[in-house]
């Protein structure tokens, strides 16, 4: 039940956040962001079960992962990317860092961060939430493709060409 409450009031919060901040894929990276959240807390009762198993032991690899390619990739768009006010208005074109190999390693990071959830206790549900992560991730990926095709014009599309999305030399 307690669960169920911070669900809904964290996914209350993401929505205020989401709508202060409007951009076209706003509306399914909010849906991406509630879906991580839900397979997060779908299995917070079993984090600590069995730490040295070696599910647990992948599962933290992957959380562990996930927040370090976050934190490099909101790095490299602040440093880099020269934003206008919001990190997401970047001026510059990032190809440096992990954006050499990958177009969206923030996205990537919310992949594996809900591969590590996931794991924690896999089960029905939590497969298909993760499916939906994927798909919410996927569609706010491309989408904001779009925008900065817009806003790079060729520089992006030749960028594309030579990156992939979210996991290096694979997709």
């Amino acid at each position: 039940m307690i669960q169920l409450v911070i669900f809904i009031v964290l996914s209350l919060l993401l929505l205020v956040f989401t709508l202060k901040r409007p951009h076209r894929h706003s509306f399914y990276r909010y849906f991406a962001f509630v879906s991580f959240l839900g397979i997060v807390l779908l299995n917070v009762d079993v984090w600590f079960r069995n730490p040295f198993s070696f599910v647990q032991i992948i599962s933290w690899i992957f959380l562990a992962s996930s927040i370090l390619i976050a934190g490099h990739g909101f790095r490299m768009l602040r440093v880099v990317g020269a934003p206008k006010g919001d990190i997401e208005n970047t001026t510059e074109l990032v190809t440096r860092g992990a954006y050499k190999y990958i177009r969206h390693p923030i996205y990537c990071s919310l992949l594996l961060g809900g591969v590590g959830a996931f794991l924690k206790d896999s089960s029905l549900p939590g497969i298909i939430i993760l499916l939906l992560l994927f798909s919410f991730v996927f569609a706010t990926a491309k989408v904001e493709e779009n925008e900065n095709i817009e806003r790079f014009k060729e520089s992006y599309r030749a960028y594309m060409g030579q990156t992939k999305m979210f996991i290096p030399f694979l997709l």
